[in-house]
């Protein structure tokens, strides 16, 4: 095991027609694309962008539009149905818009490919080596942390780039935090976490995924200080809204002009 930095860090808005914050200091250290969709300013319509809600398809599609052409650089755009897991793709080339099967995280080191992974919740896992060359995006709730589905992210993005874990850099975005997660006994067990005294338990997946990442040896970890609960101002939370709301995206990629 060897020495991790972590940090907090908050996300920064972005100006602009389309709502999002990014992961300060990554696009200029490393020439990377990062961020997370918003719910966008009071009054006005929700930026909602959940494929699979019961509002107007025509006003989904018009908003994932607008958020492809937000960011230049990119011809691609990889993203799955989740199913809480941990299977970890990695992918050479997608042109256009790929929706997968079963997936719950993403890999690639090609320019113009943006990952994509959606949250209202759960935690989007950012990760890059310290050379700008491959990036990775996981979907991690309470199932896939407790599956290692940032282990096998880790794992398969160190394979790829010839590194190890400690030359990978990792972010656990916008999510909920402890205090707004209150889980079941059987959640806190198959996270391997005790469950006594009796609850209410609390689950911070945040930092359950840093343990993991220490334990891993990432080099570097920062955590997002927005909780997507309450910091509902800002953000989706399925938790907070007794499943009503809708969904935000979260996106890394590596543009094609990018050095």
């Amino acid at each position: 095991m060897t020495d991790v930095s972590i940090s907090r860090l908050a996300e920064t808005p972005l100006s602009g027609s389309v709502p999002r914050f990014e992961i300060p200091g990554w696009r200029d250290r490393f020439g990377v694309v990062t961020g997370i969709t918003a719910r966008g300013a009071v009054g006005s319509e929700p930026f909602d962008l959940g494929l699979w809600t019961a509002e107007s398809v025509g006003k989904v599609m018009t908003r994932w539009r607008a958020f492809r052409s937000a960011e230049a650089g990119f011809s691609g755009f990889a993203m799955a149905h989740q199913v809480h897991g941990s299977r970890v793709a990695w992918h050479e080339r997608v042109n256009g818009w790929s929706i997968l099967e079963g997936l719950d995280g993403h890999l690639t080191s090609t320019p113009g490919l943006m990952l994509l992974v959606t949250v209202a919740d759960c935690i989007p896992i950012y990760l890059i080596d310290r050379n700008g060359h491959a990036v990775g995006l996981l979907h991690a709730g309470w199932r896939g942390t407790a599956a290692g589905i940032l282990g096998r992210g880790v794992e398969g993005l160190a394979e790829a780039t010839g590194s190890s874990p400690a030359d990978i850099i990792m972010h656990c975005g916008v999510g909920i935090c402890g205090s707004c997660y209150e889980v079941g006994a059987e959640v806190m067990e198959a996270c391997g976490l005790l469950s006594r005294p009796p609850g209410p338990w609390h689950l911070d997946l945040r930092a359950l995924l840093t343990d993991q990442a220490v334990k891993l040896g990432v080099g570097e970890v920062s955590v997002s200080s927005y909780c997507s609960a309450h910091d509902g101002a800002s953000f989706f939370s399925h938790r907070r809204s007794g499943g009503s709301d809708g969904r935000m995206v979260a996106y890394i990629g590596l543009p094609v002009n990018a050095t």
